[in-house]
């Protein structure tokens, strides 16, 4: 994380995430890492559907696709990144080894990322294979910084 953040601040890109599951554990690892707030716009911690669709993910889309979509992920990573004006929007939706009573589509451990960035999105999806909720949410962050590493990489 502290090459990828070293990397936004020397590029003067900015970051925002929109993050379910994970309940803020990528915004976490990177305020983490001095100078953060040089690249870091906005985050938001969007366990229910209301606060998502506040921010901008659409009702249909959810309707459609359900929450736990990469359809979702891609709504939340762009609305983000529109929301907090930020070269960079990150969204994560999905579930880690347990079901949702309010939302019961989709796999109970699979985790959707998407990652918004220059009018692209790159999406991930990760299979939730840790025993505990916690590793879970490291395996996200540490998947989804390789992947931003790899799209900086290649197109700075």
């Amino acid at each position: 994380m502290k090459e990828l953040v070293e990397k936004l601040i020397k590029e003067k890109k900015t970051i925002a995430t929109m993050e379910s599951c994970t309940g803020g554990a990528m915004v976490n690892e990177i305020t983490n890492i001095e100078g953060a707030s040089e690249i870091l716009k906005f985050s938001a911690v969007t366990y229910s559907n209301d606060y998502k669709i506040s921010l901008g993910v659409s009702k249909k889309i959810i309707d459609k696709y359900s929450v736990y979509s990469k359809e979702t992920a891609r709504a939340m990573a762009y609305n983000i990144s529109k929301y907090a004006s930020s070269d960079i929007g990150i969204g994560i939706t999905g579930k880690m080894n347990r079901s949702d009573l309010n939302n019961q589509m989709g796999n109970d451990d699979e985790i959707f990322v998407s990652i918004y960035y220059e009018n692209k999105y790159y999406d991930l999806l990760i299979k939730a294979i840790k025993s505990t909720r916690k590793l879970n949410k490291e395996l996200v962050v540490d998947t989804v910084c390789s992947k931003l590493k790899e799209i900086l990489k290649t197109n700075f």
